[in-house]
């Protein structure tokens, strides 16, 4: 029997110190380039975005790639970039250490992708580490806040 899945995923993470780094002048070069590691992953990613100091991905992710190693290669890849393209990524420290994933049905693709689309709105009113908690409490995923951003 062949392989069927739908693994509907948003992923979250951001940068170590949590301090702005992504604009309207490296956006598109950081997004396309993590779409690029998921697609040589076999994922098909539908949209990657964010805001100043983190990213959103919206990826069905193929079922022969573990997640906890797709986030790595993201990380690693675009760390490479961010470090190639110094000037457009100023005193980039890294990524954090951790990492959200959290799992969609299908029927919700277009608005978590509208989701992802209006990070820059969202985050006019709600902090990247209230958006969090946010997520973290729709899905029941127990935490200590004291960890969220180490």
């Amino acid at each position: 029997m062949s392989t069927y899945t739908q693994f509907l995923y948003q992923l979250v993470f951001g940068r170590k110190d949590h301090l702005p780094f992504i604009s309207a002048k490296n956006k598109d070069i950081l997004f396309g380039y993590v779409a690029g590691v998921l697609k040589k992953k076999s994922c098909h990613y539908y949209i990657v975005g964010g805001t100043c100091n983190h990213i959103h991905i919206i990826t069905h992710i193929h079922p022969s790639v573990c997640l906890a190693y797709l986030i790595k290669d993201i990380k690693e890849a675009s760390h490479v970039l961010i470090l190639r393209e110094r000037s457009l990524f100023s005193g980039f420290p890294g990524w954090q250490v951790g990492y959200s994933g959290f799992t969609y049905h299908i029927s919700l693709k277009e608005s978590l992708i509208k989701y992802v689309m209006n990070q820059e709105e969202h985050h006019k009113t709600v902090s990247f580490k209230e958006e969090l908690i946010i997520l973290l409490n729709e899905h029941d995923v127990d935490y200590k806040e004291e960890y969220l951003f180490t």
